[in-house]
């Protein structure tokens, strides 16, 4: 259990969050949430010590084993694979190694023996003899192969490392377990079986993610940082964000029938204050005017800019032609002889264990790379806008915002281009800011923004949620729901695929491609 007593912390003047009083029990996993700087990452450093707060105390009980989410890929780059995922119990990692030093001596001291009796009961009690039997396991099930349990960690891929750091942080059923964007980088099976996994994980477990179909599949409590507070709500994220929507807006018109309340209190007073047959009435008015109080409605940390996809020339019949095309990548045949045609009203979700080949077919269908063979026909009334994943090329001249922006709006009108980009959350002095200094999310956004410009008719999507926060994410969903035109995209983000797509191409090992018309979650459920 973790206790958190009237905490408070501050840097300088800000007020991060003020007088928190949390209670976190076993058995409960519990979805951290809240705007981007809100303070999600700072709040689990205050849970594990690495910050201190300015107050209060945060209590976990005694003996029990903290575990978190570890995320630098490359500090365990001369360590191999199996070790590091047993080092996430940092106790039974030190008793195998220092058993291992002691049964090294070529003469054993009465003292040695006497160490090694404590250290092997010790093992015993935290089922050391069945640690790298587990380690492998977990390995094995977020799709780890044995031919890289003894390899070290820089010999094998970064995606592989998450994996590792994420395996060591479940290794080991620790009491509470701390898990900061688990779901980043990992593959659609490795996100199921984390899920499943949390599911049936009996001890605490803190998440944050922005994936909202995960928070929806394991949380059964939100933590909401927001107004400077923190609060825990019962139920998982759509039950919170419906909830709290619900609270709002009752808020806001029962303060609304109090407003005309006082106004018809204050209209009476004012017409028979001075009247002396009406004078007792006034007066009992005017203490019913000093009982009402209005609920203060404090704005929200959470901005959700306003993502809208206008068409400005509708598309004829013909979309999208692809014939036969191929492409090669270092040697290796990634797209084979790839055929499909795109249709009136496609949104199609496309899927690959590999991300080079999703990534590699995107940037074909975009111009930015030249296939090998084959063909690729848009239709002659077709717009298109692309979002590609990498977007640092874009960012690389020194300019402000409002320039930047400027190169997508033919307009010159400054007073439109202000309150668009106002929209986008980039408000006041934010649109002076040079665009290399931007954060990933306000790169997101400027990249959203360019691709609404163009007033496209059809969309081409790569990972379009990276760095985005969960009120942009939401945004966005619902942008590409209401969007008119076809498009192709590729997104780890579960819901956005199953309320948008409604067609699915998976690029399979072999560089074809499988095409079927149907939901994500049927595809889902066929993996």
């Amino acid at each position: 259990m973790i206790q958190v007593n009237n905490v408070t912390l501050r840097f300088g003047k800000q007020t991060l969050f003020e007088n928190v009083n949390l209670k976190f029990t076993s058995g409960n996993c519990y979805g951290l949430i809240g705007a981007n700087g809100a303070g999600k990452s700072t709040f689990l450093k205050l849970l594990t010590g690495e910050l201190e707060t300015t107050s209060g105390e945060i209590i976990i009980s005694k003996g029990e084993r903290v575990s978190i989410l570890k995320q630098d890929h490359y500090a365990y780059d001369e360590q191999k694979v199996l070790d590091v995922v047993i080092m996430g119990n940092e106790k039974l990692y030190s008793i195998m190694k220092e058993k291992e030093e002691l049964y090294s001596h070529e003469t054993f001291s009465e003292a040695d023996g006497y160490r090694l009796a404590d250290l092997e009961a010790e093992f015993m009690d935290l089922d050391g003899w069945n640690a790298e039997s587990d380690a492998a396991m977990l390995l094995s099930n977020l799709g780890i192969g044995e031919e890289y349990h003894q390899k070290l960690m820089k010999e094998i891929p970064m995606k592989m490392r998450v994996k590792v750091l994420l395996a060591s942080s479940l290794f080991g059923n620790p009491d509470i377990l701390l898990l900061d964007e688990p779901t980043n980088s990992l593959d659609l099976e490795a996100i199921s079986w984390l899920e499943e996994f949390l599911i049936n994980f009996t001890n605490t477990v803190i998440v944050v993610s922005h994936d909202r179909y995960f928070l929806n599949k394991v949380c059964t409590h939100i933590v909401d940082i927001d107004y400077g507070k923190i609060k825990i709500y019962i139920g998982n994220y759509d039950f919170w964000y419906q909830s709290s929507q619900l609270a709002l807006k009752q808020m806001k018109e029962a303060n609304k029938k109090k407003e005309e309340k006082i106004k018809e209190l204050q209209d009476f007073i004012a017409r028979f204050s001075a009247n002396a047959s009406k004078s007792k009435q006034a007066t009992s008015r005017k203490k019913m005017l000093d009982k009402i109080v209005l609920d203060e409605i404090v704005p929200s940390s959470r901005k959700y800019p306003f993502i809208d996809f206008k068409i400005e020339k509708p598309a004829g019949k013909e979309i999208l032609q692809v014939e036969n095309l191929v492409k090669e990548v270092d040697g290796k045949r990634v797209l084979n002889k790839i055929s499909f045609t795109v249709l009136k009203g496609d949104k199609i979700a496309l899927v690959s264990d590999s991300d080079l080949a999703k990534t590699t077919l995107l940037n074909v269908l975009a111009g930015v790379e030249k296939f090998d063979k084959g063909q690729v026909l848009f239709g002659k009334t077709i717009v298109p806008s692309y979002l590609p994943q990498d977007n640092s090329t874009y960012f690389e001249k020194d300019q402000t915002i409002m320039e930047w922006i400027g190169q997508y709006y033919k307009i010159d009108d400054e007073t439109l281009l202000r309150g668009f980009l106002g929209r986008m959350l980039f408000s006041g002095e934010d649109v002076f800011k040079k665009v290399s200094v931007l954060s990933g999310g306000e790169k997101a956004r400027c990249m959203l923004s360019k691709c609404m410009l163009e007033a496209p008719n059809f969309l081409l999507l790569d990972e379009p949620t990276n760095h985005l926060d969960l009120e942009s994410i939401t945004s966005l969903n619902k942008g590409l729901e209401n969007f008119q035109g076809e498009l192709i995209m590729t997104s780890r983000d579960h819901e956005l695929n199953q309320t948008v797509a409604n067609r699915i191409i998976e690029i399979l090992p072999d560089g074809t491609i499988k095409d079927r018309r149907l939901t994500f979650d049927e595809y889902y459920q066929t993996k």
